[in-house]
């Protein structure tokens, strides 16, 4: 599988991120206690933090092993977030995150139905599946949203640091072919 650097929607530009995308992901939402709350990882401490992450997610990129993706205005270059998508064999997992200041004007589901769009239109992909914590309602909304159904509850599931270090339970929502 090899997804495209770019992927357009009717208001959004999906593009494989670029090094220097680290002080807008940094200032945009990676210190925000609010939006990381769900996330696996903690608020950075320092842009040089940001500029590690975007290294990691370009070898990523490289590897074949993870396709993130910077969520950027297709009449500005302004980062609002991101998605990435995660292979495994016929299933394609996806995870977002976006900044405070563009929460509920629609634009995750709209980048992650690009993402089903684009996945389903691939021989390999059969399925397309999300997990979010039990408590985080936005998400599963975004995750209805774009078609997908929960199939039920994955307990002790993963760790949320910013909520707690023991491991939490998680909704997994899923959508096939």
């Amino acid at each position: 599988m090899q997804p495209p650097e770019r992927i357009e929607t009717e208001r959004l530009i999906l593009r494989k991120p670029r090094v220097d995308d680290a002080p807008d992901i940094f200032t945009a939402y990676a210190q925000d206690t609010e939006v990381t709350r769900y996330l696996t990882w903690c608020p950075h401490k320092s842009v040089e933090e940001t500029y590690q992450i975007v290294g990691q997610m370009l070898k990523h990129w490289e590897a074949g092993s993870a396709y993130p993706y910077a969520i950027t205005r297709k009449d500005s270059d302004t980062l609002l977030g991101m998605i990435a998508m995660h292979p495994d064999g016929p299933k394609l997992a996806i995870g977002y995150v976006l900044a405070r200041p563009h929460w509920g004007k629609g634009y995750v589901p709209e980048v992650a139905r690009a993402i089903i769009d684009w996945a389903f239109q691939q021989p390999s992909i059969d399925r397309v599946y999300a997990t979010t914590d039990v408590e985080n309602d936005a998400s599963r909304r975004v995750l209805e949203k774009v078609g997908m159904h929960c199939e039920g509850i994955l307990r002790k599931y993963i760790i949320h640091p910013n909520i707690s270090n023991a491991p939490r339970d998680s909704y997994i929502y899923a959508i096939t072919k």
